[in-house]
C-alpha cells in the first residue's frame, strides 16, 4: 500500500522503530477502518491494527492490509505488538494523545522510549489523490444542488434553524453520508459571527444570509459559503458584497502551485484593507479539506506551507459588521501546476430572493 510506504520512509528518516496511529482521520487514512476506537500499530515489517470486541470484524473487512488484533488489556496488547516486533523507540501523534494517555504509556510501558511526531501522518493527507478529489467534488457537487433547492425556501419569517433543518434533509437526501460540520446559517446582525449558530431568529426583509455547509462522501468533505440578500438589497450591502467577491475572484486567480499559503491570503487581504474594512477580516483566507474539515495547509498571515498540486484548499475571504451582518464567499478548489481547478459550481453572483 503507497500509503503505509510513504509512512514507513518517514519511520526511517526519523529513525523510529514504529508508530502509534489514534487519531480517526489518519487511522482512515491509512488503514480504511472507520470504526471509532482502533490503534495502528506500524512498523518496518508490521502493520497491526488494534481494537475491541465491536469492531473486530469491520476491521478485518476494511483493513485488509492489516493484523487486527482484539484485546481486553489494552496496554498489556500494545506492549505485545511492540515487543513481538522489536520496537523501543516508537512515534506517537503528540497532537491528538492526551497527557493523561501519554503518562499512563510511560508509566506501563517504560521499556519504550516515547517519541513526539505532531502531523507525521497529516503531512502525508496534505496532496490529494485522484481518488480523494473525485470524492471531495462528489461531495462539492452534492453541496451545489442542496443550496440551489433551497433557495426558493429562504423568505421572511421562515428562521434561520428550520432552514439549516431543510438543509441538511437536502444533502443527505442528494447522498451525504453525513455533514462536513455543523452547518452555519446566519441571517441580518448573526451572519456578523462568522461561525455562528442558526437560531430560531426569522429572516427579515434586506437581511445579509451566510450560509456555509459541507457534505461527505467516502469520509471525504466538500466546504462552500454563500451569501444571499432577502428583498432588495441596499447599497452598504452592495458596497460590501463587492468587495468581498472582488477579494475572492482575485485570491483564486492567485491560487497555484509554488505560492505560499500567506501570499495567496495576502493578496484577499489587501483588497479588503484597501476598502477600509482589514479589522472586519478577522480569520485566514482558507484551508485544506479531506477527511477532516480542517487540514493543513493554512492560506493564513502565517501559512509558510509551499503549495503543490493536489492540495485542495478553500478561498473564503469575509467581512463582518456587528449590528448588522456579514458577508463571506468561498469556493474549494484543487491546486494545480498553473493555477487551480475550482470544485464549487454555485453562482457567486449576489442573489436578492425574491425581488
Amino acid at each position: 500500500m503507497e500509503r503505509l510506504a510513504k509512512l514507513r520512509n518517514k519511520l526511517q528518516e526519523k529513525e523510529l522503530d514504529a508508530v502509534l496511529v489514534l487519531g480517526s482521520a489518519n487511522r482512515r487514512y491509512l488503514s480504511g477502518f472507520t470504526g471509532s476506537a482502533g490503534t495502528l500499530v506500524i512498523s518496518q515489517d508490521a502493520a497491526v491494527l488494534i481494537t475491541d470486541f465491536r469492531y473486530t470484524e469491520q476491521a478485518a473487512v476494511q483493513a485488509p492490509e492489516f493484523q487486527v488484533r482484539q484485546y481486553e488489556d489494552y496496554l498489556s496488547t500494545v506492549r505485545e505488538v511492540l515487543e513481538q516486533h522489536g520496537c523501543r523507540r516508537v512515534g506517537f501523534e503528540s497532537d491528538i494523545v492526551t497527557y493523561d494517555q501519554y503518562t499512563k504509556w510511560r508509566e506501563k510501558l517504560d521499556e519504550i522510549e516515547w517519541v513526539p511526531v505532531p502531523g507525521l501522518v497529516e503531512e502525508l493527507r496534505m496532496i490529494k489523490s485522484e481518488e480523494e478529489i473525485a470524492c471531495i467534488e462528489q461531495a462539492a457537487a452534492i453541496g451545489d444542488e442542496a443550496w440551489a433547492e433551497l433557495l426558493p425556501r429562504m423568505r421572511p419569517g421562515v428562521t434561520e434553524r428550520e432552514l439549516a433543518l431543510e438543509l441538511e434533509f437536502l444533502l443527505r437526501r442528494k447522498g451525504a453520508e453525513a455533514l462536513a460540520f455543523d452547518i452555519i446559517l446566519a441571517g441580518g446582525p448573526n451572519g456578523a459571527l462568522p461561525h455562528a449558530v442558526p437560531s430560531h431568529r426569522p429572516l427579515q426583509e434586506g437581511d445579509l444570509v451566510v450560509m456555509d455547509f459541507g457534505a461527505k462522501v467516502n469520509g471525504y468533505c466538500s466546504d462552500m459559503t454563500r451569501t444571499v440578500v432577502i428583498g432588495k438589497a441596499c447599497q452598504r450591502t452592495r458596497t460590501l458584497y463587492n468587495i468581498v467577491l472582488d477579494a475572492q475572484l482575485a485570491a483564486v486567480a492567485a491560487l497555484k502551485a509554488g505560492k505560499t499559503g500567506k501570499e495567496v491570503d495576502a493578496v484577499a487581504r489587501r483588497i479588503i484593507a484597501d476598502a477600509g474594512y482589514g479589522e472586519n477580516f478577522g480569520h485566514g483566507l482558507g484551508h485544506s479539506v479531506g477527511l477532516a474539515i480542517h487540514e493543513d495547509p493554512r492560506l493564513a498571515p502565517k501559512g509558510e506551507t509551499v503549495l503543490q498540486p493536489g492540495m485542495v484548499v478553500t478561498v473564503e475571504p469575509g467581512i463582518y459588521i456587528p449590528g448588522f451582518g456579514g458577508v463571506r464567499i468561498e469556493d474549494l478548489a484543487v491546486v494545480t501546476e498553473d493555477g487551480c481547478r475550482i470544485l464549487t459550481r454555485s453562482t457567486k453572483e449576489m442573489l436578492e430572493l425574491g425581488v
